[in-house]
């Protein structure tokens, strides 16, 4: 739930990531991120590594350790109800959609879906931590201040 964004001003930033480029500016020296980070028993100094996250109008890169870099590209728009990404420098085929839907005046829900071509031995592995970053991603999207971006 985003209780106070329209899926305009959401669908404002998702199909334009630069728009979210003061954040990951900024994020990795503000304090409080660090606190509420280590207040999840996770280290802080993973905030660092977001300074090598590159973003442009339609894409954003960052690296995947011992894989060199990923590339989630937009790929399709659909105004003001869904953006769909496809992941561009990894091995396999995949795509993110972020889809919003109104729920209230002025509140809003998404949806985050991945779709990743995985074969059964990599589904056993790494299928329930997709599952948990996924939900993670959505629960990060939901708090992002879109009405200020």
């Amino acid at each position: 739930m985003v209780p106070h964004a329209t899926t305009e001003q959401i669908f404002t930033v998702l199909a334009n990531l630069e728009r979210l480029k003061p954040i990951f500016d900024n994020i990795a020296d503000n304090p409080l991120v660090r606190q509420k980070i280590e207040e999840a028993g996770q280290d802080p100094s993973m905030l660092d590594k977001l300074k090598d996250v590159e973003i442009d109008n339609d894409g954003i890169t960052f690296p995947i350790p011992m894989m060199g870099k990923m590339c989630m590209q937009i790929e399709e728009t659909e105004e003001n109800r869904c953006v769909k990404y496809k992941a561009l420098g990894i091995p396999l085929d995949a795509n993110l959609w972020i889809q919003m839907l109104p729920v209230s005046s002025g509140g809003s829900k998404i949806r985050v879906t991945l779709k990743a071509e995985l074969n059964m031995m990599m589904k056993m592995m790494v299928g329930s931590k997709l599952k948990d970053g996924v939900n993670q991603f959505a629960e990060m999207i939901s708090g992002l201040p879109f009405q200020f971006m």
